[in-house]
């Protein structure tokens, strides 16, 4: 824990420093997925455990409602983002667990919710949650495009997932922030392209190409 040795401003400087080396292009490819999920009607799933089963939640309930403006909320002619965090349907979760084990509570809900082209975001600051594999291992084989997010070595979510962030640093708390502060620009993206306003003076949604 990073927290431990360093005082707050050198633990400041330490995240700034992370977050100027952090992989710009892979946020943006995030951020064009997310995109792309919204141009085509696709539907997004989001997973992790702990702490970032709590960013999964904080990450769809801002894509949901923060694509549009204020005024757009009860606007129903408006595309809205189909967005689901699984870790949010706590009888679900629990059924999945006590009844077969907490190894299959991601896959066995989007093996009842997803179909082919959505995109499962899987966070896992180690990259060994055998529950967040099981659900990409399921994504790859049932044509969704899955992303994943990953501190230390990436672990074997890195190797299977078919893009990725990995933040290369083995403190889980500054991890999780740095996921955080992508998701957060992906979300404010995702609000500019949604409402006319294009990514770095374009107008227009962007794609990748």
């Amino acid at each position: 824990m990073l927290g431990v040795n360093l005082n707050y401003q050198r633990y400041l400087d330490r995240l700034k420093e992370e977050l100027a080396v952090m992989d710009h292009e892979a946020v943006e490819h995030m951020a064009d997925l997310v995109g792309d999920a919204l141009t085509e009607g696709r539907c997004i799933y989001i997973f992790g455990n702990g702490g970032s089963a709590t960013t999964a939640s904080h990450l769809a309930e801002d894509l949901a409602k923060n694509c549009l403006l204020e005024s757009q909320l009860n606007d129903e002619s408006k595309r809205r983002l189909k967005v689901i965090s699984l870790t949010d349907n706590v009888g679900w979760i629990t059924a999945i667990a006590n009844d077969l084990s907490y190894e299959q509570i991601f896959v066995q809900q989007l093996m009842s919710l997803a179909q082919p082209g959505d995109l499962a975001i899987a966070i896992s600051g180690s990259g060994n949650s055998e529950n967040v594999l099981l659900a990409v291992d399921w994504a790859n084989r049932h044509g969704l495009t899955t992303f994943g997010l990953t501190g230390f070595d990436g672990g074997e979510l890195k190797q299977i997932q078919h893009y990725g962030l990995h933040v290369a640093l083995d403190d889980m708390a500054m991890v999780e922030s740095i996921h955080m502060c992508a998701f957060h620009w992906v979300v404010d993206d995702l609000y500019a392209r949604a409402n006319g306003l294009g990514r770095h003076g374009q107008i227009g949604l962007h794609r990748a190409a």
